[in-house]
């Protein structure tokens, strides 16, 4: 179990070699620093996403107590109540409510409807980029772009829009295994900050309703859904965290890959008619949520080892993402490749509601940077986040 270790830089650098050794020791294993069961097989875990004897939550179900858990401190409170209330961690019948009040924004002709504006401001990103002869792809174009999108569709003014991205980052910082207090303290901090901030945009909201979401989910509640105020609050959060997280580390991740690996870097460069299969192979290739948990709610079997109520499942999307069993040569970055059913979005009801959105951003972006900068190369090499569960760069230096 060395290999597996995402406190070690270099387990951090490149997990995909642990993880193979995993898939051979097999379909379950025991954690014990994470108190966790992890899963590393594609299979196992794609089946898992829609098991109803998980869930993202116990609280529905069972006090702290009943599940054998500990209460999280007090002082981490503010993180929680944000946290708990949006609908990624919620389960039905509270998480059905919620996300299908949400899903209305998310319709396929809505996303479609968005288009324009998006490869709109793609290129006018990378024309920044390009005019200052390179730059930080992350600062300049990776994170800009979907933060300005989901900013947008929530109805966030403009000149608010700086503050989110160092929000997200801190409240985000709570979802790796066993954080710090200093991490901890800066989610709570951000929680507090974060929720202040919109309950005041929410008020604003009640008395001049706009052509945003923020206006949608406040007009559901007064007619009746029964979305309250913390509820808006979450899921205005979430969707934000997580309109912006994965594209972000999507793209750099993406970028990274192709500067190492130069033959398909050219031959995406020969023919832009592979970015939709690029995006979902980069997605594949260095995964940006690497692990995803469920709490164990009634007891399961998993290749004969029973997994009792209250123990906890890791879910190893890079992992899965890398099972020969389901994807030919796994290690190799193959932008044609077509058989692709990579879980980098998730599955079952906690599937990621704004796939589509992710999609669209992140063509748009690869198609503009394509298109205004075919001589892009690295300029210094980047390093690594030390997180291990949302995967990404510190940066990416580019020049022209």
């Amino acid at each position: 179990m060395a290999a597996f270790d995402p406190w070690d830089p270099a387990f951090v650098a490149d997990p995909y070699p642990a993880y193979a050794e995993l898939r051979a020791q097999g379909r379950v294993i025991r954690y014990e620093p994470t108190d966790q069961w992890l899963v590393p097989h594609h299979a196992d875990v794609s089946a898992l996403l829609r098991e109803r004897r998980l869930g993202r939550t116990y609280q529905h179900r069972f006090t702290h107590e009943d599940f054998g858990r500990t209460a999280p401190p007090a002082e981490h409170e503010p993180f929680h109540t944000l946290n708990d209330h949006g609908m990624l961690d919620l389960e039905p019948p509270d998480h059905t409510r919620i996300r299908r009040l949400v899903s209305k924004a998310f319709t396929p002709r809505t996303v479609e409807r968005l288009k324009p504006y998006v490869h709109g401001l793609a290129n006018e990103l990378v024309d920044g980029l390009v005019g200052a002869g390179g730059g930080d792809l992350l600062t300049d174009v990776a994170e800009p772009l979907p933060v300005a999108v989901i900013a947008e569709m929530l109805g966030i003014p403009e000149a608010d829009r700086p503050q989110l991205r160092p929000w997200s980052a801190d409240i985000c910082g709570m979802y790796e295994l066993n954080p710090s207090e200093e991490t901890a303290a800066k989610a709570v901090r951000a929680s507090v900050e974060f929720s202040e901030y919109l309950t005041e945009l929410i008020a604003v909201r009640r008395k001049e309703p706009g052509d945003d979401l923020v206006s949608g989910l406040i007009e559901a509640h007064d007619e009746g859904d029964r979305l309250t105020e913390q509820e808006m609050i979450s899921t205005a959060v979430l969707l934000l965290n997580a309109g912006h997280e994965a594209t972000v580390n999507a793209t750099v991740n993406g970028w990274w890959a192709l500067f190492r690996n130069p033959g398909q870097l050219a031959a995406l460069r020969a023919d832009h008619s592979l970015v939709p299969t690029a995006v979902e192979e980069l997605m594949r290739y260095d995964t940006p949520l690497q692990l995803f948990e469920r709490w164990v709610l009634d007891d399961i079997e998993i290749d004969g080892t029973v997994i009792p109520r209250g123990a906890e499942i890791a879910m190893l999307f890079g992992s899965a993402n890398h099972d020969p069993e389901v994807f030919e040569a796994p290690e190799r970055l193959d932008l044609s490749r077509k058989d692709n059913p990579h879980i980098s979005f998730s599955a079952g009801i906690h599937y990621c509601i704004g796939a589509p959105l992710a999609r669209i951003e992140l063509a748009a972006s690869m198609t503009a940077l394509l298109e205004k900068a075919p001589t892009m190369a690295l300029a210094a090499e980047p390093r690594r986040k030390p997180n291990f569960v949302i995967r990404g760069l510190e940066g990416l230096s580019v020049a022209l």
